[in-house]
């Protein structure tokens, strides 16, 4: 008779690739074939021992140092090497795309009469004892299908509990997965995630088998509830059974990495899901582009874009919108037109979260004819509004400066019964005729304030300070602070700011005691600061020393424009040695990054951030440098510029007109560039004689 043969097979199975660039993965699994004669059988050689699995954060970790780049680096997600394959289940086949399916319910000619039975059973009492009462009501024996029936069509998760629990107690059949995954997703409801893991360890005690149901409703469940790190748990646990994620809860643990602030894993779940044939859904791309957004990764953004078009995924609005938050955070306002075009040209309608988005997007960017066209397109289309869609109309047109859009956006919101004009519309008018220097209506519409209820607040209250303080209007200015800190208002470190930017302003010193009094009421050791800068004894140790607590005091936000105004007031005062020494504490302190540039071809002085005074002092301080360069026989480049900025703000070019005033008064060999607005520029051979002659005088 023949002898027995046997023998191994190595099949590989190519995972179908949607992208060209994508690395090729293959499963592997190893068959075995035997060949027995009827004398004799050989047992088929056993299995090796299976090693412990690892967990899956030991798993990711290999890629984590690899696929996101550092901090300072810029460029797309590397993709990983190899696809994972859980040594404990090696004939598993690649991801399902079907999530699995329940058993139907057997045929019951009585389910009309047990579902009304459920809903006397859900409006009852919450108590045990009336629950158990209705109980004894049950028209039909609780066979498994009648009870399953009865369990699934509870609503209270209160209800679903005790009668998974009563069921339970009769013992009348064996308790399968099915029965704890109805009860947990009625929990998973209320968001009961303590009783559905105990119910978790209840079944893994009884050893009944958890499914995917069961841990999708796990895992979603625990993020439901902001307990990130139990979903991240359970998700390892199912990964050591074997189970591969279905499509719903690949999505949650993406979400809830990148919640955890895990970007490294997002990507690497991520990829490893699209490798074993997991076709990624609109949810998945949000929490990607989500999380790239609030990085402000342009490139991520990029990434997710490409991701979605060569897997032949369509975003919905949900995704849509998401983008343009995205890229919002990222700074790409062209970007975001293109995405919103594109989303017009698939035939969706931008909701109000959409509107909202891009409006923020054109505010802040400051482009006032896409602001108009998208204006004028919500009007003639009718389109959606809500209030936080006005108001947040209303604050671009104020950083724009569009004074006819914002009023007639504010009249609609009058005319409206659900969007009332609240402190945040009238701050944002304030804001407008503040900026363009209309006093008499922003003093009407602060007056108007009170007559409504509207509450003013800090920002509202700074606002209409800067406009009062701009017209040297002092006692109204006084009148405004007194009323706003009356009604509970803090002042805050941008009020201060601007009140100290006001004293810059002020002509006679009965003004400057004026609002130096409302300063003091706000930091008083602000206004300490500024009589000491005054002071006749002036001693540049105790300056710096008072100079770093302050500083140290403030926040991050408010600390250049306390400089920029001190500044200010030293120049208004000619105490102009005081400023350059200000000037000088500001950059030791960090205050002005990236004020002086250098290139082989080209210096530069960047005044973007500074006040006027502020600005002409750093002139000065510059050209005093390059004055001393040609006087060490240094070497010099060809070309130096300044930078003041355009001056995008419909009422913001202040700094760029003082600017060229001053260089004018100096007679410095300047000029406005003709290729950029808001760049002096002077050549070499130009400005080398001019400071030459500065420095014999």
């Amino acid at each position: 008779m023949a002898a027995s043969l046997s023998t191994g097979l190595d099949v590989h199975f190519a995972i179908p690739q949607s992208d060209t660039k994508r690395p090729i993965f293959f499963t592997r699994r190893k068959f075995t074939i035997y060949c027995n004669s009827s004398k004799s059988s050989t047992k088929p050689p056993q299995n090796p021992p299976v090693k412990r699995t690892p967990s899956l954060s030991e798993q990711l970790q290999p890629l984590s140092t690899t696929t996101l780049p550092k901090k300072d680096q810029a460029g797309l997600l590397s993709k990983p090497k190899s696809t994972w394959v859980n040594p404990t289940k090696p004939k598993r086949s690649v991801l399902s795309l079907q999530r699995q399916t329940r058993s139907p319910y057997a045929y019951n000619p009585k389910v009309r009469e047990l579902k009304l039975f459920a809903n006397k059973l859900s409006d009852c009492d919450n108590s045990e004892e009336a629950f158990l009462s209705v109980l004894e009501e049950i028209p039909l024996e609780p066979t498994r299908e009648n009870a399953l029936l009865i369990l699934n069509s509870l609503k209270p998760w209160q209800k679903t509990h005790l009668f998974f629990n009563w069921i339970k107690t009769k013992n009348l059949f064996p308790m399968e997965t099915i029965f704890y995954n109805v009860t947990m997703k009625s929990l998973r409801f209320g968001r009961q995630f303590e009783l559905i893991e105990e119910l978790a360890n209840e079944m893994v005690s009884n050893e009944i088998p958890l499914d995917n149901i069961t841990y999708s409703t796990i895992i979603t469940c625990a993020k439901r509830c902001n307990l990130f790190d139990k979903a991240v748990e359970w998700f390892e646990r199912m990964y050591k059974t074997g189970l591969m994620p279905d499509e719903v809860t690949y999505s949650a643990v993406l979400d809830v990495y990148a919640k955890l602030g895990k970007a490294e894993e997002v990507v690497s779940l991520y990829e490893r899901g699209v490798a074993s044939g997991w076709k990624p859904d609109p949810i998945a791309f949000s929490v990607l582009a989500k999380m790239y957004g609030e990085a402000g990764d342009y490139d991520g953004i990029r990434y997710v874009l490409q991701e979605m078009k060569s897997l032949g995924v369509r975003p919905n609005l949900v995704v849509y919108n998401t983008l343009l938050e995205a890229m919002g955070k990222a700074g790409k306002p062209g970007l975001a037109r293109s995405l919103f075009q594109e989303l017009l040209e698939s035939g969706l309608t931008p909701n109000e979260k959409t509107l909202t988005s891009l409006a923020k997007i054109y505010g802040k960017a400051r482009w006032a004819k896409d602001a108009l066209e998208l204006w004028e397109e919500m009007k003639s289309k009718n389109w959606p509004m809500d209030f936080i869609l006005y108001n947040t109309l209303l604050t671009m047109c104020a950083d724009i400066g569009l004074v006819e859009e914002a009023e007639q956006l504010f009249m609609d919101m009058k005319k409206s019964q659900h969007c009332r004009p609240d402190s945040w519309s009238y701050t944002a008018m304030l804001k407008i005729y503040g900026s363009g220097g209309n006093v008499g209506k922003a003093m009407e519409f602060f007056e108007e304030m009170s007559e409504v209820g509207v509450e003013l607040n800090v920002m509202g209250t700074t606002c209409l300070i800067q406009c009062l303080g701009k017209a040297g209007r002092i006692n109204e200015l006084v009148k405004v602070f007194s009323v706003s800190v009356e009604q509970g208002i803090k002042p805050d470190d941008r009020l201060c700011g601007c009140l100290l930017s006001v004293v810059s302003r002020c002509e006679s010193r009965a003004d400057v005691d004026k609002v130096l009094a409302c300063l003091h009421r706000a930091n008083p050791r602000l206004v300490g600061f500024v009589k000491l800068i005054e002071e006749e004894v002036y001693c540049l140790d105790t300056v710096k020393e008072e100079f770093k607590g302050i500083i140290s005091d403030t926040k991050d936000d408010a600390r250049r424009p306390f400089c920029n105004c001190l500044i200010d007031i030293c120049r208004s005062k000619n105490l102009n040695e005081r400023a350059h020494d200000l000037l000088y504490l500001g950059t030791l302190y960090g205050l002005y990054p990236g004020l002086h540039n250098k290139t082989a071809d080209e210096w530069s002085l960047d005044v973007r951030s500074l006040s006027v005074g502020a600005a002409q002092t750093a002139l000065e301080e510059w050209m005093g440098t390059l004055a001393n360069t040609i006087k060490h026989e240094e070497a010099l480049p060809l070309l130096f510029s300044a930078q003041t900025g355009a001056g995008t703000h419909k009422f913001s070019q202040g700094l760029s007109n003082s600017f060229a005033s001053h260089l004018k008064k100096l007679a410095a060999p300047f000029r406005q560039s003709e290729e950029k607005a808001g760049c002096f520029v002077a050549k070499r051979e130009d400005l080398v004689p001019w400071l030459q002659s500065r420095l014999q005088t």
